[in-house]
């Protein structure tokens, strides 16, 4: 997977200043934040609009109908699955686009990478942060490298798992790598889980080490406190 050389510039979301927001992270280059509430928004409402508005030059461009209407299904499609996460409890998705240049030129050059990463919320029996990230490692039947981390902003706890679609599901018949942290929230009644997931496990140790700097930005607190108004 390619690495930029020079530090890439950091750029503050206007959902920093969220006054609803429980949980703060960075995203590291290369990843695309899913708009969940205009992809699901009601029809008549102005998230539906705005996605409306979107759509229409892609749908202008289209060379036929069939096309057209072949892009449709794809994104209601598309939809489906993310309604099924939101009622799962996610709360946010990014689609994440990178380069497998591992190999170099002589396999073939570079080929796109892609992945999901997911902030899902999970509600906990109340107990102490520690115990909730040792009784959860515990749980974890069918993980592996299973990890216990503290950091500054609390204890958690990192797993792998690898999942192979159903053979009637229709889908790709690809193994799907899923890299998870689970990081208890202050309140102890509530995990965040932080899910990467992609089909390229060849490439295993560095979407183990996006996580990982993923993880490492995590705030249940606003990060740039009285800095922003």
């Amino acid at each position: 997977m390619s690495h930029a050389v020079q530090p890439a510039a950091i750029l503050v979301h206007e959902s920093v200043d969220d006054p609803h927001a429980e949980l703060w992270f960075a995203e590291p280059p290369g990843f695309l934040p899913l708009p969940l509430d205009n992809l699901l928004a009601e029809p008549g409402t102005p998230g539906a609009d705005a996605l409306r508005t979107a759509a229409a030059p892609l749908l202008e461009s289209a060379p036929t109908e069939m096309a057209r209407q072949k892009f449709v299904a794809l994104l209601a499609s598309g939809q489906r699955m993310l309604g099924a996460l939101r009622e799962f409890g996610t709360v946010h998705c990014a689609v994440g686009l990178h380069r497998d240049d591992v190999r170099g030129p002589a396999d073939g050059g570079a080929q796109p990478l892609l992945s999901l990463l997911t902030v899902t919320w999970r509600d906990t029996s109340p107990a102490p942060r520690a115990a909730t990230v040792a009784r959860v490692a515990a749980e974890l039947v069918d993980h592996e490298h299973i990890e216990y981390v503290d950091l500054p902003t609390g204890p958690l706890t990192l797993s792998e798992s690898v999942l192979r679609p159903a053979a009637d599901s229709g889908l790709p018949q690809l193994p799907l790598l899923q890299i998870h942290a689970r990081l208890p929230h202050p309140d102890c009644r509530r995990l965040a889980v932080l899910t990467l997931s992609t089909t390229a496990t060849a490439r295993r140790q560095e979407y183990r080490t996006i996580l990982r700097q993923v993880v490492e930005t995590v705030r249940f607190e606003k990060p740039l406190g009285t800095l922003r108004h």
